[in-house]
């Protein structure tokens, strides 16, 4: 019998819920059913159909997580004598900022509302870009666009397309900075001063974005907002997640030539994949500058199937970038509609040491060592057993037996006690591999390509690590990247998330750059040990692995996440928990010992989580505003 058919038995109101509910998700793809499911169990039957309802109509969803979001809005945002105040602001550098809005049969009230959020900036000195490839042209618009000497306006007569009218934008552009603006979408009014801001602080900024939101009409509260990380390479690479609000220096869209044609649905993604490819002065401003209006014919997510092109545009975007930037790989559709895989590739068939401290447990041992043979695509490979002062008989014997596989190599630890980073250490010594595989005794491959995977992002030049999605035997997961400063030290995102039912905007499911992620499977160059020397011994216990990562991060490599490799995780069998008052005592001293050495982390915020997701969640739960008072 299936999971969803003994706890929603055929027959009852909410398995019939369930099954209609499913059924108007069809055309989102992700995982309907396992999705619906989760959120019938954690929320009940009110709050799941609202949730389906708010995806279908593109509506709000009143529920606890939104009346947070209305809060937080209210606490963030300017007030009336704020605004004020900015509208008096004369900052040192004062550029004026060119606003592109490609048109093609754009509707009066929407036009309106946007000129109208334009003409209410705190910050003056902009202007309004306007081409409209329409066939005909509006005269009811005129009245409109002709209010302001900001504005802008240039009739193409025919439409061709986004990129090309976005051209014919930047054609009438004469400001300092370039800003994307969709034909449909809203400003709020003090979008442009903290741009600005941003450009009187970092005065070299050549890119900017902001978080967004979504929202229906001018009267009805916002929505599902995109809290976003600090710039990371490879989520760009897996999905648009900057797309609004974008503002690039005029200098750097001329040298790139403006948006291309061949890309149009994915222009905007195609033109930031080669801003980044262009500069690193990119600034990410964590506030709600931009509002994604929700209606039938938009991208925004509540409809995601409106125009599916958009999204197979992105593919050959990431194709042709990675082709420009040296990299060889295939990309495909990721887990979600919208985001992408990037299987990359790698040169020969280097040697990858599988380093497994054990100490006892053959059953736990057993079922890790039986997983990677049975598993495992890859040929070049040892795996490396760091035998760490057991006692037991049996443990021995299966040492014996597992040495007689010419892959499998058993080295004796030197010292009595459990220190994991000198154990580590020890092994790393102790193996051949150019490639150095972390992995816990209490772990079962799942994925037959793992290794192959994980040494596609590990070859690049530019990345430090790369970790995996880990799940719990009860098929939810333990482990999908790590945010460091969140629960006093670091927490493992999407803990207890079930694997099949997306979290927030999908992350679980995306590749992505991390400041760290768990050492219970962590793949690394061996260079980079040397590197960095090594796992801290200073670190016996607890954060060996946060310490490893932010080590690497230092030297501006990435951290991965790469969640199309998948373990079970059976967490803490062999070491046991923190349930003595000894244990405890060291757990608050290594605690202490990792804040004061990543001070600076802990004081700043992690770059790749949000300042508005709270920091008592690890399933980015928006921040409450009492928390900061």
């Amino acid at each position: 019998m299936r999971v969803r058919d003994k706890i929603f038995p055929e027959g009852t109101k909410t398995r019939k819920v369930l099954r209609a509910s499913a059924h108007i998700l069809k055309g989102f793809k992700p995982n309907n059913v396992s999705t619906v499911i989760y959120h019938l169990k954690k929320d009940g039957l009110k709050k799941t159909v609202r949730k389906v309802k708010g995806i279908v109509f593109g509506e709000p969803q009143y529920d606890d997580e939104n009346k947070i979001y209305q809060a937080l809005i209210k606490h963030n945002e300017p007030t009336k004598a704020q605004l004020e105040e900015q509208r008096k602001t004369k900052f040192k550098i004062e550029p004026k900022i060119s606003i592109l809005v490609p048109m093609y049969n754009t509707p009066y009230k929407f036009f309106k509302e946007l000129v109208d959020c334009l003409i209410n900036q705190t910050y003056p000195n902009w202007e309004l870009c306007l081409a409209d490839g329409s066939p005909e042209r509006n005269e009811k618009l005129e009245s409109i666009y002709k209010k302001d000497s900001r504005i802008k306006y240039k009739f193409i007569g025919k439409n061709k397309g986004i990129a090309g009218n976005t051209n014919e934008c930047i054609k009438l552009a004469t400001g300092d900075f370039i800003a994307l603006f969709d034909h449909d979408d809203l400003l709020p009014v003090f979008s442009l001063y903290e741009i600005v801001k941003c450009i009187n602080e970092n005065p070299d900024v050549e890119f900017i974005y902001t978080d967004e939101d979504k929202i229906t009409t001018l009267d009805k509260p916002r929505f599902n907002p995109h809290f976003k990380p600090d710039f990371s390479l490879d989520f760009l690479r897996a999905n648009n997640y900057i797309c609004h609000f974008s503002v690039f220096k005029k200098e750097l869209m001329d040298k790139l030539g403006g948006e291309r044609s061949k890309y149009d649905g994915a222009q905007d993604f195609d033109i930031i994949l080669r801003v980044a490819e262009n500069t690193n002065k990119i600034v990410h401003i964590p506030k709600v500058l931009y509002h994604w209006r929700v209606h039938p014919n938009s991208t925004s997510q509540a409809d995601t199937q409106s125009k599916p092109y958009a999204f197979e545009a992105g593919i050959p975007a990431i194709q042709d970038h990675l082709k420009r930037v040296g990299l060889k790989g295939t990309v495909e559709h990721g887990a979600s509609l919208g985001t992408y895989r990037i299987r990359y590739e790698f040169e020969g068939e280097p040697k990858v040491s599988i380093i497994i401290p054990n100490k006892d447990e053959k059953k736990t041992l057993k079922t890790c060592v039986d997983s990677i043979l049975k598993k495992t695509t890859y040929k070049n490979y040892e795996i490396v057993i760091v035998e760490n002062n057991s006692t037991t008989e049996e443990i021995f014997q299966y040492y014996k037996q597992l040495e007689k596989n010419e892959k499998i190599k058993i080295v004796k630890y030197p010292e009595i006690g459990f220190n994991y980073s000198k154990i580590i250490n020890y092994g790393v010594k102790n193996s051949d591999g150019e490639y150095i595989l972390q992995l816990n005794n209490d772990t079962e491959v799942e994925t037959e390509d793992w290794l192959e995977d994980m040494l596609g992002f590990a070859s690049r030049e530019d990345v430090g690590a790369v970790g995996a999605k880990l799940l719990y035997p009860d098929n939810t997961i333990q482990h999908a990247g790590i945010a460091i400063g969140v629960d006093r030290v670091a927490t493992h995102l999407f803990r207890g998330l079930p694997r099949n039912a997306h979290g927030y905007f999908a992350r679980e499911s995306t590749i992505q750059d991390f400041s760290a992620v768990t050492g219970a499977c962590l793949f690394s160059k061996r260079s980079v040990y040397e590197e960095v020397g090594y796992m801290d011994e200073d670190f016996p216990v607890a954060f060996n692995d946060l310490d490893f990562c932010l080590k690497i991060r230092k030297t501006g490599k990435l951290i991965v996440y790469d969640p199309f490799v998948t373990l079970i995780h059976y967490e803490s069998k062999s070491r046991g928990h923190e349930d003595t008052p000894e244990k405890v005592a060291r757990f608050e001293a290594e605690i202490k010992k990792f804040q004061d050495k990543w001070k600076d982390i802990f004081e700043k915020g992690d770059p790749y989580y949000n300042p508005n997701f709270s920091l008592n969640s690890c399933n980015y739960q928006f921040r409450k505003y009492e928390e900061d008072e």
